[in-house]
């Protein structure tokens, strides 16, 4: 088997990463972890979050149970920043083309079996999962890893923009959800078995959101009344496994979705 040329970062600049924010958000601010049992001890896996405040990945990554390597945006990646960023173990991501570098790195941290953090909203926003980006989708069918939704909760100010921090001592909660893996549906056209398994992910993330929020007791403070994507904790439920259930239409084989 030829070997391949993308190469993950070393698995101990995550560990270091995990140390330090975790050290730092459970000094400073009131943490909660719940049901980080879930995540599995070994093997890959794709943990994807909502995103909504500016501290998202460092909280998560310091309150996992395991080191993880983030997908990063690549305009992070100068200065002290950037520094900061690639020592420990971070992904930069060109989100504005089919980054097959990123890619490639991401699926060589799966292949080794460590874990990857990824928001699938692609942005900041408002944290209710009203849109997802497909590349998640891809990362999860061409790695078999299972995706584990987590809510990250606290990180962003009431009535505040995304890029504000939360003061310390703040309450933040990151909440994981149970395991699930995507499959494409037998004889469905690939483009479209892309865009049901997004929706999919995109619903049972919602749920995991949603249903959190309601158990610990933090809002969603990017969001300024109901959002017209959005959906309940039990509606995305069972709006989920309606998506997986779906039946294909064609025996089209479909064009190969990057």
């Amino acid at each position: 088997m030829a070997r391949s040329r993308y190469v993950a970062p070393p698995s101990w600049r995550a560990a270091l990463g995990r140390g330090i924010w975790r050290v730092l958000f459970r000094t400073f601010y009131r943490t909660t972890i719940v049901d980080d049992d879930l995540v599995p001890t070994q093997g890959p896996v794709l943990m994807a979050s909502n995103h909504s405040g500016l501290i998202d990945g460092p909280v998560v990554m310091g309150l996992a149970p395991r080191p993880a390597h983030f997908m990063v945006k690549r305009e992070m990646f100068h200065g002290v920043a950037g520094a900061i960023l690639r020592g420990l173990g971070q992904i930069p991501v060109d989100r504005t083309v089919a980054d097959r570098t990123a890619i490639g790195t991401t699926l060589a941290v799966l292949t080794r079996g460590d874990v990857v953090g990824v928001f699938p909203e692609g942005s900041r926003g408002a944290g209710d999962v009203s849109s997802v980006h497909a590349g998640v989708t891809f990362l999860a069918l061409a790695s078999g890893a299972p995706v584990v939704p987590v809510a990250c909760l606290g990180t962003r100010p009431p009535g505040a923009g995304p890029g504000r921090l939360v003061r310390p001592f703040s309450r933040l909660a990151v909440v994981f959800g149970e395991p699930f893996t995507l499959q494409s549906p037998a004889g469905m056209p690939r483009r479209e078995a892309n865009r049901v398994l997004t929706e999919e992910l995109r619903l049972r993330l919602a749920a995991h959101v949603h249903a959190s929020s309601e158990r610990t007791g933090i809002p969603l403070h990017g969001m300024s009344g109901a959002s017209p994507h959005g959906v309940s904790a039990a509606e995305a439920a069972v709006a989920a496994e309606s998506t997986a259930a779906a039946t294909p239409t064609t025996d089209d084989p479909g064009e190969d979705v990057p």
